[in-house]
């Protein structure tokens, strides 16, 4: 590990070392983990956000092996055969993903491929599931991306995607062979396009085990943060007015999952979705629209049409703004003031990565509200000195969540994964921010623990999931040690002396 260390060390950039430790990754996993977990704080954001991005882009050019199962549209009427193929007879978790919208850099097709592993990578990594059960995936359905289907180097098919139909039915193949080739199998849908991504999961989820990270696992890191963030504020959920700068999967997703957190404080259905209001390219969602699909009409309320986000400000007075939009920059100096002119304390959260996507900076929303914004981003922002203070802000990735919910269903073998389970791992998080952490303003657990933190979280998942009578084992009498008992440990084997 300190040669591994040195060597990084010895690299000129980022990209440099997410590549070097790829291919550590493939020669040696054991290492590999050993220096992840070793430094988590350093090393998730060269593995995954934001460099992944920067991989991913030129990922047709930098590749060198295979790191998962790449189903192409060709390989329809024989997905079983070909998924016989991978060497590990007992998958648990298959990231899959079409490349459709990848991060906040679009559709990339088969260059998304650096997400399905970069994700399993975290599974281990933040959560000390084994590595052996998980299989990356990328479905290779074709591209809209011009650019790529001209580079001689693009490794995907190089047509237009499918209609929605022949793609369900792909996905149907294909979920139908899992099924019967790996029934404890998790499918984990991992950035789609916004419409595949919310039908799809409305599709399988009341039928397998399944969840989509990018609707379920966002959701559930935003109501974590907005839990530490009232928490600081000594507000309730139901006193809130929350504006969404995005209404795509992601937008949606969050906004249904605080629909069914403020049911559970005893809202309709109907009141807690007026508390939200959502705004998208077009302007304002309100009933004048006629561009709405069924998912975002129920958030269409009687306000003035607009395009302008300072306006919709001024006129909804919200609490807590929320970007999820990937327009960079969505968030100016004049929208921050508004809000801090309504709010002591406003509730800023420019979610969009990797970071020149994101709605505002860490620096602009401290300075534009004179050091009063609780904020959190997508991706991790320097701390910020403002006015002799040193403020801290969050980042509010799913890598909080979606391992310690893995490791949870993986552990407990549960049958489906609910609203409430990703509610309960939201609740967890946020409840293992400390009050002198907060005090800086943080929102999320630090970094450096994320390992005991999402143990400490699926341990809670796993209660809920026995509660709910969705675990396929028996409940342990001591669920800690249980749970401690299966983790991966990153260590050679040894022989012992007979």
């Amino acid at each position: 590990m300190e040669r591994v260390l040195w060597q990084l060390d010895s690299k000129s950039n980022d990209l440099e070392r997410f590549l070097h430790l790829n291919g550590l990754s493939q020669r040696n996993e054991t290492l590999f983990f050993k220096v992840v977990m070793s430094d988590p704080k350093r090393f998730l954001p060269i593995v995954y956000d934001p460099t992944i991005a920067d991989a991913c882009l030129q990922y047709s050019r930098l590749f060198e092996r295979p790191q998962g199962m790449y189903l192409s549209l060709r390989h329809k009427g024989h997905v079983k055969e070909v998924l016989a193929n991978w060497p590990e007879k007992d998958v648990r978790f298959i990231c899959v993903s079409s490349g459709g919208r990848i991060l906040g850099l679009g559709d990339i097709g088969a260059n998304g491929m650096g997400i399905p592993v970069g994700k399993l990578q975290l599974y281990t990594a933040c959560a000390a599931i084994p590595p052996q059960g998980l299989m990356p995936m990328l479905l290779d359905i074709g591209t809209t991306n011009q650019e790529l289907i001209d580079d001689p180097l693009y490794l995907g098919l190089r047509q237009a995607p499918p209609s929605s139909d022949e793609l369900d039915s792909f996905v149907d193949e294909l979920v139908s062979a899992v099924q019967e080739l790996y029934p404890r199998c998790c499918l984990h849908f991992e950035d789609w396009k916004g419409d595949d991504a919310i039908r799809l999961l409305a599709r399988y989820r009341d039928k397998i085990l399944c969840y989509n990270d990018d609707i379920q696992g966002t959701a559930a890191i935003t109501i974590a943060g907005l839990d530490t963030a009232l928490s600081i504020k000594g507000e309730a959920l139901q006193e809130q007015r929350i504006l969404f700068y995005g209404a795509g999967s992601a937008g949606v997703g969050i906004a249904n999952m605080i629909v069914s957190a403020l049911q559970d404080e005893g809202l309709s259905e109907t009141d807690a979705r007026a508390r939200i209001s959502m705004m998208d390219i077009n302007g304002l969602i309100e009933p004048s629209r006629q561009d709405l699909n069924p998912s975002q009409k129920v958030f269409a309320h009687s306000h003035a049409a607009t395009k302008d986000l300072a306006e919709a400000v001024r006129t909804i007075k919200p609490t807590v703004l929320i970007g999820v939009s990937t327009h960079a920059g969505g968030f100016t100096e004049e929208v921050v003031r508004t809000m801090a002119s309504i709010n002591d304390k406003p509730v800023i959260f420019a979610l969009s990565n990797p970071t020149d996507k994101a709605e505002c900076t860490a620096e602009q929303a401290y300075l534009w509200t004179d050091g009063r914004a609780l904020f959190a981003a997508g991706v991790q922002f320097d701390d910020v000195t403002l006015n002799g203070k040193t403020l801290t802000p969050g980042q509010a990735n799913n890598f909080y969540i979606f391992p310690a919910v893995a490791l949870a269903v993986w552990a407990t073998q549960a049958r489906r994964i609910t609203d409430e389970v990703f509610l309960e791992a939201a609740k967890a998080t946020a409840e293992q921010v400390t009050m002198e952490q907060r005090a800086h303003g943080l929102l999320f657990p630090p970094q450096k623990d994320v390992l005991r933190v999402e143990i400490n979280t699926a341990i809670k998942v796993a209660r809920q999931i026995f509660k709910s009578g969705l675990a396929q084992v028996p409940e342990p009498v001591d669920i800690v040690d249980w749970i401690e008992a299966k983790l991966y440990r990153p260590e050679y084997s040894t022989l012992e002396k007979s």
